[in-house]
């Protein structure tokens, strides 16, 4: 029997806070549960915002929560080439095409589609306003001449060629901490033409995790309620490149007291300001369930 394997896997674009240390400490304590394999990921994809002294936090946090990982630790800024043959090989199947459009200009788009609709503006499930498919129209020889000329551009995955490519039934196991099991049915097309790779960055979170986890023999994946949606994207990604797919926990998001989620984005307050205010690890741990 394959042992399991978890994983957790922070970017280091902000310092951890208590969401990310009870996913991390869940995962660790799902793994020691049926004696599997812990292991720790870098998803530093985003060269702008993820910063070094940032990656040292989270080792920094982490063995201060009391947990251990195998080494070595992957990186995935050190792997874009392996993403971007990959790229390549959607490219060779004509599943992907080029986007010129801006977030502006898409945004833009779907408003006047909806209101000549006299609808609300659709949108993904992480609340963007929902592509167009706008650039999957356009003609051959202009997507040759707007490439040639260097235009910024983003490869969307053709959702509705890439689900006709694909092995029903379309979907994953979601388990439970208890071990139960349900079916749940992927919904790839709420997404529209994902994005999964950049011009300046040759591939998406989207493309790098379901690579990452392949490669990694990751068997288990635990992570919060707001990445559920994803694994919907995540599925065809694996059936296209006939990958396994995981089993999938999605755990409810800590709160704080006024019922908000804790985001880097809004400054929830980090465990290394935690610390320096004397909370010890061992508070940390009780409070979030681990004690």
């Amino acid at each position: 029997m394959t042992q399991p394997v978890f994983r957790f896997a922070p970017s280091p674009n902000g310092r951890l806070h208590l969401g990310h240390a009870y996913s991390a400490l869940l995962n660790a304590e799902l793994a020691k549960r049926v004696r599997g394999r812990f292991l720790l990921r870098i998803e530093d994809i985003d060269l702008t915002r993820c910063r070094p002294e940032l990656e040292a936090g989270i080792y920094e946090d982490l063995a201060w929560l009391g947990l251990a990982w195998e080494e070595p630790v992957r990186r995935q800024s050190e792997h874009f080439g392996e993403y971007r043959a990959a790229v390549e090989r959607l490219k060779a199947r004509e599943l992907v095409y080029p986007c010129f459009c801006s977030r502006k200009e898409i945004a833009t788009a779907v408003a006047a589609r909806a209101a000549a609709a006299g609808a609300a503006p659709p949108r993904d499930p992480d609340g963007a306003p929902l592509y167009p498919g706008t650039c999957r129209l356009l003609a051959p020889a202009e997507v040759g001449r707007r490439l040639a000329a260097g235009e910024s551009h983003a490869w969307r995955l053709d959702v509705a060629k890439a689900a006709r490519a694909v092995t029903p039934p379309l979907g994953y196991a979601r388990f439970a901490p208890d071990g139960s099991e349900a079916f749940v049915a992927a919904r790839p097309e709420r997404w529209g033409d994902a994005i999964v790779a950049r011009k300046e960055i040759p591939t998406s979170y989207h493309l790098a995790v379901v690579l990452d986890d392949a490669l990694q023999g990751v068997t288990h994946v635990v992570r919060g309620q707001d990445l559920e949606a994803a694994t919907d994207l995540h599925v065809v990604l694996q059936n296209l490149f006939d990958l396994p797919t995981p089993r999938y926990h999605h755990h409810a998001l800590i709160r704080d007291e006024a019922g908000g989620k804790l985001s880097k984005i809004l400054f929830s307050e980090p465990l290394a300001d935690l610390r320096a205010r004397g909370v010890t690890a061992e508070e940390v741990r009780k409070r979030l369930g681990f004690g």
